[in-house]
């Protein structure tokens, strides 16, 4: 059966489910969870909920644009990873025609959204951190560096700084601060993921950091990178932008996240890499979660 039968005789829940995939809706919301956090921190009072609204819904909008024309790109890499096999274009679910009309829809309606409804610094922003994943990332960086992480990770890290922006009408150092954090954490995160999935990335063709430069070079990194990550996440407490108890959840989360990256490096297994790429994502909402505890409570 070819693929266009297969999209046309879906059921209408089916389709309306693979849609709703092709935005990777579990990495979005993250990144809008850093977004609402950024909004929140920007300012001594509760925002406007109506501002909010239309600004979470923007950035959600344009995020799930960007993670569709990803899917596009991506489609016959995603075909040869067991962790992505599932995805709706590699499955033949939707077509790349339909991906693509998608895509504008919802990126042209986040568009308007921020632009009518937030401001258009907001918007201008959303839609650079949309190219940088969708185009420099996707296409330039991840095919052909082995840094690809890192080089391109200002794009996931960008959230608070659009958050910061659609309350403020501004992008200050304390949202770019914020978004230090987030490009730090990437690295770690992605690298220990790629550690126990590396069969799948080399099944893949992509010259992620363990394939290229080996599993104990990657480790060492993860180390390296958690050390400067713990580091880095003083700055709001340095800066005055959080008080000791932010402080102290940053230190004791930080604690655990380097107890998993020297366990990786010296004694690695499969199990503990999954362990460690769990961890990296609690880790990051629990991060963002303290400093907005510190920001209305102390």
């Amino acid at each position: 059966m070819s693929t266009t039968t297969r999209t046309a005789d879906a059921p209408l829940p089916h389709l309306a489910r693979q849609y709703w995939l092709l935005t990777k809706p579990r990495v979005t919301q993250l990144a809008i969870f850093c977004a609402v956090i950024g909004m929140l921190l920007s300012t001594d009072g509760i925002p406007s909920l109506s501002r909010l609204l239309f600004a979470t819904l923007g950035i959600w909008l344009l995020a799930g644009a960007a993670f569709a024309v990803n899917s596009i790109i991506e489609r016959h890499i995603d075909a040869k990873m067991a962790r992505t096999r599932m995805r709706p274009l590699a499955r033949g679910e939707i077509t790349p025609v339909q991906a693509i009309v998608f895509s504008g829809v919802i990126g042209g309606a986040g568009m308007w959204v921020l632009n009518t409804l937030v401001n258009p610094l907001t918007m201008w922003l959303t839609f650079a951190t949309f190219v940088g994943y969708a185009v420099i990332y996707t296409v330039l960086l991840k095919p052909y560096t082995p840094q690809n992480i890192v080089i391109g990770g200002m794009s996931g890290a960008m959230p608070p700084v659009l958050g910061w922006a659609a309350i403020t009408n501004s992008a200050p150092a304390e949202a770019w601060v914020l978004a230090l954090i987030i490009f730090v954490w990437t690295p770690p995160h992605f690298w220990a993921l790629a550690l126990y999935r590396v069969d799948d990335y080399r099944a893949s063709g992509l010259p992620m950091l363990p394939i290229t430069h080996g599993p104990e070079l990657t480790r060492l990194h993860i180390f390296l990178y958690t050390l400067v990550l713990v580091a880095t996440t003083t700055l709001p407490f340095v800066l005055q932008m959080s008080g000791w108890l932010y402080l102290a959840a940053a230190l004791a989360l930080g604690g655990v996240f380097l107890r998993y990256a020297w366990r990786l490096h010296r004694d690695y297994s499969d199990a503990l890499a999954r362990e460690t790429f769990r961890y990296s994502i609690v880790y990051l909402a629990a991060l963002f979660a303290a400093l907005l505890v510190d920001h209305y409570l102390v």
